[in-house]
């Protein structure tokens, strides 16, 4: 994202654009936009991003934060603008800006399970799973960053992530 920021780099935003647009439409379609307009919602999001690049500030949010709020803004005014009652989904966060405590709290536990199970993962697959998935950096980043094998990096990550799902297999 630094690098579209500042370098209006072309190959970074193809990348954030691969990384994100099939989670992003997910997420769309699961607050209850149709696919067809989930599509679009992606491409106004992805274009936005683009554009209001140099407004991306690391330290007020991470990247995934950002776009995904883009998202949610964009959804909710097309939902406004169509005159169509407004998804479940999207009207908890909307009510009045406070999330649920429910939600809080459970967020909260959740949370701490999760730390305590990457806790319990050998140090070696919890570094690469944090940078992967905490640090949003690809495995090739890792590779390069770490000076291991691409091999080895995914193999890390493999093995923590089966353990952290059978950890955490009662969370569902």
């Amino acid at each position: 994202m630094l690098a579209i920021r500042d370098k209006r780099d072309k190959y970074a935003f193809g990348q954030l654009f691969d990384h994100f647009a099939p989670r992003l439409k997910g997420f769309v379609i699961r607050s209850g936009a149709p696919a067809g307009q989930a599509e679009d919602i992606v491409q106004d999001v992805m274009m936005s991003v683009w554009r209001k690049a140099h407004l991306f500030d690391p330290e007020r949010a991470q990247v995934s934060s950002w776009i995904y709020q883009i998202a949610r803004n964009r959804q909710i005014d097309i939902v406004r603008k169509e005159g169509r009652p407004m998804p479940e989904a999207l009207k908890a966060e909307q009510d009045d800006g406070t999330p649920d405590a429910g939600q809080v709290l459970a967020l909260e536990q959740e949370t701490d399970v999760l730390r305590d199970a990457l806790n319990r993962l050998n140090p070696d697959q919890r570094e690469m799973i944090e940078k992967a998935y905490l640090g949003e950096l690809s495995h090739s980043d890792i590779a390069e960053a770490t000076g291991l094998p691409l091999g080895t990096i995914k193999s890390r990550i493999r093995l923590g992530l089966d353990r952290l799902r059978h950890e955490l297999k009662d969370l569902r």
